[in-house]
């Protein structure tokens, strides 16, 4: 390999990454440079069927046409066709003329009609104007973007944060969601945990929308202010099913002082480390999106040093079979016998012996970590010795 081949594959690269990153935002000049590519391939076809039918048959040109379907909008892949059309009719015209057309032929001929007519129809009535897979990057870095709001960050020392969350069928698009806001400072922390109502792709898009709204928010207003802006957004779209359960936690992580805010969701679970057993928060609120003037009430408490908080979704303890308050039994016994055996990875244990069904699942706990205490003698043990000063 040369000196000056070496050199010019970096820019090779380069000029090949740019033309896939136009092509991804779907531009102009993306569209129009794999439009010449698959012309190209569509030639190459034509000039191979003409000199070989039998190793090029009819049936060779929808390659370049399916894969339009794949990486062109409606128009481009329109041209596409035409062109792609006009080299098949000018190879299977050849074709007749020396060998006659055979049954075989003609069933090739209907088979590919269909093919395109369904192509054509299905990029016509994409609602993004964007082909398959650049609509759907769209969308899952629209998600990306919004779920990396509900990422916890790095937690001071004496502290950790853990989440799970299962959608309904293994769909990526779920009603569940978390938004979180670390304070500049470290010293609070601030968290919602949302369910929105509904099933399927309806909620997944509703929970985008919803989880946008609220990211924007947390932090600037308000425990109760963020409710009640939460509450005034969702009766302003018009959702065949426009609710949504909440629970907010506002904890000092200076204190181990919290507030937690219901608002129609199951109650939030509190570890006493003692006890070694889950206790049921009182809080209670009405569900967001349900009435202009919703109540949302407020608990508070202290968390101890090996004390946890833990919250989840209806998904967890409700399903077709079991009652929400038993339930709510079996994950504080569940829970108990889990954590008891150490936090780490204490949220996917759980989701791991939920029943699966219908709906979305989702944990997250939040713990106070116990400081580990020495005796006087360990302390005295493990100190360096003081040297004997020498005479």
């Amino acid at each position: 390999m040369t000196n000056r081949f070496r050199r010019e594959l970096p820019t090779v690269a380069r000029y090949l990454d740019e033309r896939i990153v136009r092509w991804r935002t779907g531009t102009t000049e993306g569209q129009l440079l794999v439009l010449s590519a698959l012309i190209g391939l569509s030639g190459v076809i034509a000039l191979f069927s003409l000199l070989s039918y039998n190793a090029f048959p009819a049936a060779s040109f929808i390659i370049p046409i399916l894969l339009g379907s794949l990486a062109l909008r409606y128009r481009p892949l329109l041209a596409l066709v035409l062109f792609t059309v006009l080299c098949l009719a000018i190879t299977v015209t050849k074709e007749t003329v020396s060998a006659g057309m055979t049954p075989g032929r003609v069933s090739t001929l209907v088979v590919m009609t269909i093919v395109v007519a369904i192509v054509l129809y299905d990029s016509s009535r994409r609602r993004s104007g964007l082909p398959g897979p650049l609509g759907e990057a769209m969308l899952v870095d629209l998600r990306d973007r919004l779920q990396a709001q509900g990422v916890v960050p790095q937690l001071p020392a004496g502290w950790t944060s853990q989440s799970a969350m299962l959608s309904a069928g293994g769909v990526k698009f779920a009603g569940d969601f978390l938004v979180a806001n670390l304070a500049d400072d470290e010293s609070t922390l601030e968290m919602v945990l949302v369910d929105v109502c509904g099933k399927g792709v309806s909620a997944g898009t509703q929970s985008l929308h919803f989880a946008g709204a609220l990211g924007g928010l947390i932090g600037a207003l308000p425990p109760q202010g963020l409710f009640a802006a939460g509450n005034d957004f969702l009766l302003r779209q018009d959702w065949d099913e426009g609710f949504a359960t909440a629970v907010h936690v506002l904890i000092n992580l200076k204190t181990g002082d919290y507030s937690i805010i219901n608002a129609g969701h199951p109650p939030a679970l509190r570890w006493n480390a003692i006890a070694k057993q889950w206790d049921i928060d009182g809080a209670r609120g009405t569900a967001l999106g349900i009435t202009k003037h919703a109540e949302f009430h407020q608990t508070t408490g202290k968390l101890a040093p090996g004390d946890a908080l833990m919250f989840y979704t209806d998904g967890v303890v409700e399903t077709r079979v079991k009652d929400f308050t038993v339930g709510i039994e079996w994950l504080r016994g569940v829970a108990a016998k889990i954590v008891s055996a150490g936090f780490d990875q204490a949220p996917r244990r759980i989701l791991a012996q939920v029943e699966s069904g219908d709906d979305d699942r989702a944990v997250l706990i939040v713990h106070r970590v116990a400081m580990p205490t020495t005796s006087a003698a360990g302390t005295a043990a493990s100190s360096p010795r003081p040297r004997r000063a020498r005479r």
